[in-house]
């Protein structure tokens, strides 16, 4: 069997297994989001917060409780790891660096994950099993919360009420991302992973020096990683390492963890609006999009020419020879399309094209399927931007389910949408104007700067891979990634629930022959045009300077 064949059947493979999935579990999430009934467990911990969840949210409200429960964590993340030295099971590892330290908390509680240090060589058993992986499950937990806060904009009308953001918070964790991560983690150790607290082993000599390996509750951790959309590996080598990833089994797996809940949560979006057919039209657009970045992708590693490609079937380096071209092509679609910064491959070592095809998947706004929760609410915002382009052309007001979307609700969108390309753009921009930041780049010229563009654009948009030819361990990129990370974050989700609540006091406008109809396949492939055409003017001269200008000289 040919490489290119057993890429496609593991695409088909990938694609059944995600088809199977998507009722029950969109049905499943839709239940959870809509129910009144408090389990014990969940009482417990509205006991211990001191939260009233049957209590109404209007926006404000709603968005304090995220910001306050962030900052908690940002604070709590930081406090553990530069207290890590006296700490039991910290491996002998000293405290963090405080600018470190600061980026990784910045970076976990911002559904990011990206990592400027060794895991292994680095945080102990408590910071990563007690800091890092509970941030997994919040800071996912808290992007599903605010997409189902939108779409209750969508379906209420003539209130400004969205919900109860810790009720949200709480069943999103305690019922959806702990029951699957059990079984996907029993999966993990079944294919490989381990799961331990063993300390540091001595396994041989290397180049001269011993060579040393740390157990740890490795696939508990990969497990939330890949379905939380959060990406931070265990070990530096992340999901290429054999103990995050050992086989194509897993391999596969992990890939379907990664889509499965922004896939799904479509179908909840259109059971919570009473209209499974906007779901639908949703779920094609970014199934649109996901299949095409992912054949180009394919095309781009396999179809590379040269002596060294044609003996290996392809550009070869950099990926992991029990994986080969096409499950790290597909893998590395699906981790920078959503949230997840995950990698089983070296991105840097893909061919220009390839590269920027990793960069234009996030620069989408990661959205097709996006992470947990901030794809749906990120693609709502892109349908948004297409119904008003829609009304502008046949000039009458326009409608998205039954809410008219008038001056204040598309300034709320515009917003979101110039969020993330100011602080991509301009941290890239200051970074290679000053000398200090550029001392850090592995290479010079387009490649360089595709180093540097692609930190700030993974940081910006909580993705967390990293072409890893940069130096991102200094004061400087630690601090600025830092920012962009939770500027990147939380003031999206400003105006995503400002939108929530403008729409949430509406009065419902009736359907007439004039709507435009936002689940017929002609919608769909506005929506697509409508995301393509304005990421495309955003970060075209950018990318012309980084990816493009290195694949057409190769």
């Amino acid at each position: 069997m040919s490489s290119v064949t057993a890429g496609v059947l593991q695409l088909l493979a990938l694609i059944a297994a995600l088809a199977l999935a998507y009722r029950p579990l969109g049905d499943y999430m839709a239940r959870v989001y809509s129910s009144e009934k408090h389990y014990k467990p969940e009482k417990w911990i509205y006991k211990a917060i001191g939260a009233n969840p049957a209590a109404e949210m209007r926006w404000p409200a709603y968005l304090r409780a995220v910001l306050a429960f962030s900052a908690v964590g940002v604070l709590f993340l930081y406090a553990l790891q530069r207290a890590q030295g006296i700490l039991p099971g910290s491996l002998g590892f000293s405290a963090i660096d405080p600018d470190q330290a600061f980026n990784t908390a910045a970076s976990f509680v911002a559904n990011t994950n990206w990592q400027s240090y060794y895991g292994e060589q680095a945080m102990g058993h408590v910071v990563q099993t007690g800091g890092l992986a509970v941030q997994n499950f919040v800071s996912a937990a808290v992007g599903m919360a605010v997409a189902v806060a939108l779409v209750r904009g969508f379906a209420r009308s003539r209130t400004g009420e969205l919900g109860n953001f810790w009720a949200d918070l709480v069943r999103g964790t305690v019922r959806i991302l702990i029951p699957v991560s059990v079984i996907g983690a029993v999966v993990l150790v079944a294919c490989g992973a381990i799961q331990n607290f063993s300390g540091i082993h001595e396994v041989g000599q290397f180049m001269g020096g011993s060579q040393q390996w740390n157990g740890g509750a490795v696939a508990s951790q990969e497990v939330i990683k890949e379905l939380g959309t959060n990406g931070g590996g265990y070990f530096n080598a992340n999901s290429a390492h054999p103990f995050e990833n050992p086989n194509p089994l897993s391999n596969l797996f992990e890939i379907f963890l990664i889509l499965v809940i922004p896939f799904a949560m479509t179908r909840t979006f259109g059971k919570m609006v009473g209209s499974v057919k906007q779901g639908y039209a949703i779920l094609a657009t970014m199934a649109i999009i996901w299949l095409g970045f992912t054949a180009l992708m394919m095309w781009t590693e396999f179809a590379h020419h040269g002596p060294v490609f044609d003996v290996s079937g392809g550009a070869m380096e950099g990926k992991e020879t029990r994986f080969g071209i096409g499950a790290s092509a597909i893998f590395s679609v699906a981790t920078t399309l959503t949230s997840t910064g995950a990698v089983n491959s070296f991105h840097s070592s893909y061919t220009g094209l390839g590269g920027g095809i990793q960069l234009l998947g996030m620069q989408l706004g990661e959205i097709a399927p996006g992470g947990v929760g901030s794809g749906l609410y990120g693609m709502l915002i892109m349908a948004i931007i297409a119904v008003f382009i829609a009304g502008l052309m046949v000039g009458r007001t326009p409608e998205y389910l039954g809410k008219k979307i008038g001056t204040r609700e598309i300034k709320f969108a515009a917003c979101y949408i110039l969020i993330t390309p100011a602080l991509v753009l301009g941290f890239t921009a200051v970074a290679m104007a000053l000398p200090t930041p550029g001392n850090s780049m592995t290479n010079t010229g387009a490649h360089g700067f595709s180093e540097i563009l692609y930190a700030y654009t993974s940081g910006a948009n909580n993705n967390g891979s990293a072409f890893a030819g940069l130096n991102a361990d200094t004061q400087w990129f630690n601090s600025t990634i830092g920012i962009a990370m939770l500027l990147g974050r939380f003031l999206p989700m400003v105006f995503v629930l400002a939108l929530a609540g403008s729409l949430a006091e509406q009065k419902p406008v009736p359907a007439t022959t004039g709507t435009l109809r936002t689940d017929k396949p002609l919608y769909t492939g506005l929506l697509v045009g409508t995301i393509l055409i304005i990421t495309g003017l955003t970060y075209f001269p950018a990318l012309a300077l980084g990816p493009l200008a290195e694949g057409l000289a190769s």
